[in-house]
């Protein structure tokens, strides 16, 4: 594949920023909220007076209510630790125009990235295809984005299927609750693909969700006998479009609604994202709806 930096995409959303929704966890102070309370930025609630507490932070007004002492307890700012999960399975690499699915979602991925090293924050790269295929520890360096460059670079995978798998098994080693971006054609079958999401969300990541699809298959464009070759083991096939195209369009938009409802349910963000569509308008849209919230 082509390099994944796109210096048109980053220029849409270099001035964005990307601000965690839930509490997450990292190890130096930033702007994102920690579940971790400690005694500054941001008041989180009370709690009575111990031996040995300092007594700087008690709060007068309530012990002159209450004659009571306790204390003024602040939730800890922390820096953002961001996962991006790349489906590298083998259907990815379709594309019929200029630049393929897995293209999109490394080019995405890599727009994410840059806007997260960018605010100081720490990145973790992960590709899947019927399991995890590669494994990138989180940094803050700038050359991470370099690195994740080039492990992107390795895929998609022949004959890799499926991402649930591989989200579920990735699910388990990120360890410290942060955002995880996916980048998927989501092709599995959709109570796998929502029981790994759930897994996600269960280890108390925000999870943020890039369905990554090209546009021959949302328009099916097809109008000639055509030969269809399967991808990940599906047979070939050689039908005329125009007979299947209503109920292979029925069929996708069932699959895609089943997702976003599922999605909706584990509260995580669903975005679409298409091959023939302007990137960085699509992720610096998402971006300012996100911030406005």
């Amino acid at each position: 594949m082509t390099n994944p930096l796109d210096p048109t995409v980053l220029s849409r959303i270099d001035r964005l920023e990307l601000e965690a929704r839930l509490a997450v966890e990292g190890y130096l102070a930033g702007k994102h909220r920690s579940p971790r309370q400690g005694l500054a930025v941001e008041f989180a609630q009370h709690r009575e007076y111990a031996p040995g507490d300092d007594v700087k932070h008690i709060d007068w007004a309530v012990y002159a209510r209450t004659k009571r002492y306790f204390l003024k307890q602040y939730e800890q700012e922390t820096n953002l630790v961001a996962w991006l999960v790349v489906d590298a399975s083998e259907s990815m690499g379709y594309g019929s125009g200029t630049r393929t699915k897995y293209d999109l979602a490394s080019t995405a991925a890599a727009a994410m990235a840059y806007l997260v090293l960018q605010q100081a924050d720490t990145v973790g790269l992960s590709l899947v295809a019927n399991g995890v295929r590669a494994f990138l520890r989180p940094s803050g360096q700038m050359n991470q984005l370099r690195e994740a460059c080039r492990v992107m670079s390795s895929g998609p995978f022949p004959g890799g299927d499926g991402i649930a798998r591989g989200v579920d098994e990735l699910a388990g080693r990120t360890g410290r609750r942060g955002v995880v971006f996916l980048f998927s054609d989501l092709l599995d079958d959709v109570p796998d693909i929502l029981a790994a999401l759930q897994h996600l969300r269960y280890q108390k990541h925000e999870v943020i969700l890039f369905h990554t699809l090209d546009a021959a298959e949302l328009d099916f464009p097809f109008r000639q006998t055509t030969l269809f070759r399967g991808l990940e083991g599906l047979p070939e096939i050689l039908t005329d479009p125009s007979g299947i195209r209503d109920s292979y369009l029925k069929a996708l938009h069932d699959h895609i609604d089943a997702i976003e409802t599922g999605c909706r349910r584990l509260e995580i963000d669903y975005v679409r994202l298409r091959t023939d569509a302007d990137l960085g308008h699509d992720l610096a849209a998402y971006l300012q709806k996100r911030h406005g919230r």
